[in-house]
């Protein structure tokens, strides 16, 4: 059986190749050391914001950068994650795959949902640090929005704040471009 049927992992556990052969189907798979998960599909609340972001995320993009909704970052062979929104460098979307390789990342958006919330609270964004994405956005819908955003500290490689936003504010931001983009024009009707 071949990667994309097989209830069995590869032997030496799942790869990024392996990922390329599965069915393009809609379904999210992500590699976590090897191992495969496979997230349910992301509520109205999530699309909308991941929506809203885009558009506001991409209005506001320098030209040599790219903004783009749930794309794989290949982090190492056994490690494929799949932000919410990504920003990369224009010339490494030019190829039109959907894979990006982690040093073409600038910044991911990881939207926590209740599925994945240990995922993208503590895994990802550990590995995102490790892997040397300079920004991280964190955001949460639990009990209204919000926004923790973070930059790389490249000396321990970990992310450290720089603006946490929630309520009617802005998201105010110099790096990694001038964004101002209110909390209001992004939260969802139904959240």
């Amino acid at each position: 059986m071949t990667a994309a049927t097989s209830d069995m992992p590869p032997q030496g556990g799942w790869t990024a190749a392996d990922l390329d052969r599965t069915p393009e189907d809609g379904i999210r798979r992500e590699i976590y050391d090897g191992e495969l998960h496979v997230t349910p599909s992301p509520s109205s609340i999530h699309q909308a914001l991941s929506g809203f972001l885009f558009y506001f995320l991409s209005a506001s993009c320098p030209e040599h950068l790219f903004v783009s909704l749930a794309n794989d970052i290949v982090l190492s062979p056994d490690r494929t994650y799949i932000p919410d929104l990504l920003v990369a460098n224009f010339e490494a979307a030019r190829s039109g795959t959907g894979k990006f390789a982690a040093r073409d990342v600038v910044l991911a958006v990881e939207i926590v949902s209740p599925s994945t919330k240990n995922a993208d609270r503590v895994t990802k964004p550990t590995y995102y640090a490790q892997a040397g994405i300079p920004f991280y956005w964190l955001i949460e819908t639990g009990g209204g929005l919000s926004v923790a955003a973070y930059e790389l500290n490249t000396e321990t490689t970990a992310y450290e704040p720089i603006g946490s936003f929630d309520g009617d504010d802005t998201i105010r931001l110099e790096r990694p471009w001038p964004i101002a983009i209110p909390l209001s024009a992004v939260r969802p009707r139904n959240l």
